[in-house]
């Protein structure tokens, strides 16, 4: 009698589910971006939601709610404890895969959340004053093998991907730089316009124009290929460092008990959006690279492999949880 009472509640929570879905969405949803607000995860969470919510299928209006603090891990964890019920989202970036190991106590992980979208991968560039001697990264490298931890670099924040990009070609190049922090990374463009700063990987729209202008020099896109922004400039596996092309990317995510049927749809909804021109177009002028589409399952694995990856880069640079 108990197996029998089983199936039967296993086959009416899959009604439920299937009925909840065919109803969904019947309310607003909201997003939550862990970060300021005209941040770049604000930005890209808007591109997106803006083109689904204006979609005729979907009849419901999805809000944007800035919630920044701890590092990330407040709007992150809000959404952890939300209702799996579809209407409250995360937009945010590699925070979500690296923080369980830089910060201890955290009430989340990244097993708490099902991947629905894949927004954008970063476009990133490692760049050094026109005054600095190299001019490419090989000559960096050698500049910086020759004076072990006497040059230094831009921290825009403790595991953000910028900080842990520059960890990872430190240990694959075998090189030691010092770390000067800054809140962000449009702070440190004037210590690197004026020299005060060796180097740092930025992203792409925030470089662009001092590169055009010659106030900066680009050594390497962090990127899976050639940007069509810097088109003379290598990826950094092309430089000569690929175990060093972890290419950060901002997903889109749900609580993990969302039902499966509301996680395909909201996928759906994100993956028309990626392909949609004008989207493609207003995530390079932000500087980074929409989509590719990919499955919940495909996230999922993506997830799981970045986590694992972000944690041995965590570990080998001694950053230790706080």
């Amino acid at each position: 009698m108990k197996t029998i009472r089983f199936i039967a509640a296993a086959a009416l929570a899959a009604l439920c589910a299937a009925a909840a879905a065919q109803e969904y969405p019947s309310k607003t949803v909201r997003v939550i971006v862990p970060y300021p607000a005209g941040g770049i995860v604000d930005i890209v969470a808007r591109v997106i939601t803006e083109k689904i919510a204006s979609a005729p299928a979907w009849k419901e209006p999805i809000i944007i709610e800035a919630k920044p603090g701890a590092q990330s891990n407040l709007g992150t964890e809000l959404v952890a404890k939300a209702a799996p019920d579809g209407y409250t989202w995360l937009a945010t970036g590699p925070a979500i895969l690296s923080n369980p190991g830089i910060f201890k106590d955290l009430k989340w992980g990244v097993d708490d959340f099902q991947g629905v979208g894949i927004a954008v991968w970063n476009q990133n560039v490692a760049v050094v004053p026109v005054s600095s001697p190299a001019k490419t990264m090989k000559e960096f490298v050698a500049l910086a093998r020759q004076k072990p931890g006497k040059l230094n670099y831009g921290n825009p924040g403790t595991g953000s991907s910028n900080h842990l990009s520059t960890e990872l070609f430190m240990q694959v190049a075998d090189i030691k730089m010092t770390a000067v922090g800054y809140k962000g990374q449009p702070p440190a463009i004037p210590d690197l316009l004026n020299g005060l700063l060796d180097f740092k990987i930025v992203a792409l729209g925030l470089a662009v124009p001092h590169i055009k202008a010659g106030k900066l020099r680009p050594l390497a896109v962090f990127t899976h290929e050639r940007v069509s922004e810097l088109p003379d400039v290598p990826t950094i596996s092309e430089a000569g460092y690929p175990g060093a092309a972890l290419i950060p990317w901002y997903g889109i995510y749900v609580p993990a008990a969302t039902p499966k049927p509301i996680v395909a749809r909201i996928n759906a909804e994100i993956n028309k959006a990626l392909v949609l021109p004008d989207v493609k177009e207003r995530m390079i002028k932000a500087g980074s690279l929409a989509g590719p589409a990919k499955s919940p399952e495909e996230i999922q694995a993506l997830m799981k492999s970045d986590a694992e990856k972000w944690a041995r880069v965590v570990k080998a640079a001694g950053i230790k949880p706080q």
